[in-house]
């Protein structure tokens, strides 16, 4: 791997059916059903339109024994309409599932916080170490004739770890950590090792884009200390849906992938399975794009640490602009377009050669440097030819923008001198996340405390492609710990659009928040209620509650673990029965369905976080 020039990540090869994984292969991607695995009919049918949409691999939830015999007869089906896509079983609180899944199809997927330990509690017991061994010794009774079987039918297998759903021992020891993600990881990924079982996948998910990038380099860099190279899965649980869910996504994922990290993905919306498959396709597509660019000669600034980076400190700048204050967003209307959405009304507004005496006095507007005359909350933007005429303009606030290969040692001195001045950071480097990341290296080697505005220009008429990429190349930045304002141009696009998306990136980045953050899962055949319409009902009743989390989630399994950090949870507790939680803790059980939006707007209004 490259921090700065993309190159793929060394894998070995996994066999699943007909389409390996990993090693020289391309990019998988993958998606998971909705309907009830019990469903021949629905899953055969369900499963043809996931592949003709893309998909390269699908999953199934197997709750039991029964629905995991039943995939065999889906697999014959798919068979029988001339469809050959390898099956994945996905196996929660039953071993006995996966022991007869794994005879049914080529791949089964097991969660290490619930293969064997018991039903999460989130009460914590305090462990000796031969206690913890002997846990472990569980494990390995139960999960090594799993892999036996494995071996005599040719099935590989994905040790999925979730955020919020690790076992009560692995939390006695490491708390709801990165540390206490990857050692569940790993104590299962020796036991492979150890019986010499090579066909294993990878996957640490968390809804918290944050926490789900750190802990893959983690696990990277904890399974390179051991010598193993076993090829990643890549998601962001319960990203939600519509452009949250997309922009959510491609944070956390295109991150990854733009460090050559990651040999399947599947981006996981609380939307028809189908509808997955081209945003993953998209996103992937829009990483390799960067193959073979021109090469970035940079090395890591000292002290900095890449797994889990910590914010750039930079100095601050008229008051509002750096010094570790929320990011700000600056919006590009050099083409004349001034529609607001005064929801995401921008800090900054960029006019180019716009007469700035035609706006309101309250904008605070930037202009062309030729242009800027001195007018109050107006502020002059110079360019890498400009530096001399920079240096002797007096204004409170100015803007340069620059490249990569402009940050010379002589430009870098000379701009760390001037206490008003804020970049502007461009790029036209194919690999633009690479050449920026160089830049930021650069000028932190050389001790510049500026502010740095991270700036792209787009040429999308699809707006789910602009999405994609925005959120991939700023979010990628912004989790490296850089950037105090980001900037966006979508060349005959809507600037009111671009407002919004970049925004929503700050949000999906934790960085700013807007609104309502909603997580809600995607559904799968455990799911006991019309997930879709319900998310529809509560964002409707809650979208106007700023900065609140929301959990929306099809059923128990992987509910109150994966929103563990939401503020107010919605979630399946049986057919037409929802339970509402108030942060970790189950406060109305078996609500009535047509009841329960209405009862949760009421529980949050009773703890005091309504807003009208």
């Amino acid at each position: 791997m490259s921090y700065f020039n993309y190159r793929r990540r060394k894998s070995s090869v996994v066999n699943i059916g007909n389409i390996p994984l990993g090693g020289s292969n391309p990019i998988r991607i993958q998606s998971m059903a909705n309907v009830s695995t019990m469903d021949t009919e629905a899953s055969i049918n369900q499963a043809i339109r996931m592949a003709d949409a893309g998909a390269e691999y699908i999953r199934f939830t197997a709750q039991g024994e029964r629905e995991a015999h039943n995939l065999g007869k889906i697999k014959e089906g798919l068979i029988q309409n001339g469809y050959l896509i390898p099956l994945v079983a996905d196996i929660h609180f039953n071993p006995k599932a996966a022991d007869v899944a794994a005879r049914e199809v080529e791949k089964v997927r097991i969660n290490p916080g619930n293969y064997v330990d018991k039903v999460k509690t989130f009460n914590l017991y305090e462990y000796s170490d031969e206690e913890y061994a002997q846990e472990l010794d569980k494990i390995r009774e139960r999960f090594v004739p799993f892999l036996n079987i494995c071996k005599e039918q040719g099935t590989a297998i994905r040790i999925g770890v979730n955020y919020g759903s690790l076992s009560d021992r692995i939390m006695s020891r490491y708390g709801d950590t990165p540390e206490g993600m990857v050692a569940s990881c790993m104590e299962f990924l020796r036991i492979c090792r150890e019986e010499d079982f090579a066909h294993v996948v990878l996957s640490i998910k968390a809804s918290n884009t944050v926490v789900m990038v750190q802990t893959v380099r983690l696990l990277v860099e904890t399974m390179e200390e051991e010598g193993m190279y076993y090829p990643l899965h890549l998601g962001v649980t319960e990203a939600g849906d519509g452009e949250d869910g997309r922009i959510k996504s491609a944070v956390g994922i295109g991150t990854l992938l733009a460090e050559g990290i990651g040999d399947t993905i599947r981006v996981s919306l609380s939307e028809e399975p189908e509808a997955e498959l081209p945003v993953a396709r998209k996103l992937v597509d829009y990483m390799v794009e960067r193959e073979k660019h021109p090469a970035i000669d940079m090395e890591l600034a000292p002290g900095y640490n890449r797994i889990s980076p910590v914010r750039r400190i930079s100095r601050i700048v008229a008051g509002k602009i750096g010094g570790g204050t929320s990011p700000l967003v600056i919006s590009d209307r050099s083409e004349g377009d001034f529609e607001f959405d005064h929801q995401f009304f921008p800090d900054y507004i960029y006019i180019g050669e716009e007469e700035p005496e035609n706006l309101p006095d309250a904008f605070h507007l930037i202009v062309n440097a030729r242009y800027w005359n001195g007018q109050a909350n107006v502020y002059p933007l110079f360019i890498a030819s400009e530096l001399e005429e920079m240096q002797k303009c007096e204004a409170p606030l100015k803007f340069i923008r620059l490249t990569f290969s402009d940050l010379t040692a002589q430009v870098i001195q000379c701009i760390q001198q001037e206490p008003s001045l804020v970049l502007i950071l461009s790029t036209h480097n194919r690999n633009g996340v690479g050449a920026q990341r160089a830049a930021m290296h650069r000028l932190m080697a050389a001790g510049c405390d500026i502010p740095v505005v991270l700036h792209r220009d787009y040429y999308e008429t699809d707006t789910e492609w602009l999405q994609i990429k925005a959120a991939s190349d700023f979010g990628t930045l912004l989790l490296d710990g850089f950037g105090d304002a980001i900037m966006m141009r979508n060349e005959g696009g809507k600037p009111v659009v671009a407002d919004n998306y970049m925004f929503g990136i700050l949000q999906a980045t934790r960085l700013r928040i807007s609104k309502t953050e909603y997580i809600s899962c995607p559904g799968c055949g455990r799911t006991l209620y019309d997930l879709q319409s319900t998310i529809a009902r509560v964002k409707a009743a809650t979208s106007h509650l700023k900065g609140l989390k929301i959990g929306i989630m099809g059923c128990i399994v992987n509910g109150p673990g994966e929103m563990a950090d939401a503020d107010y949870g919605y979630v399946g507790a049986g057919r037409g029965q929802i339970n509402l939680y108030k942060g970790k803790e189950c406060v109305l059980k078996n609500v009535p369905e047509q009841d329960a939006v209405e009862r949760l707007v009421q529980l949050i209004k009773e703890n005091g976080d309504w807003q009208n």
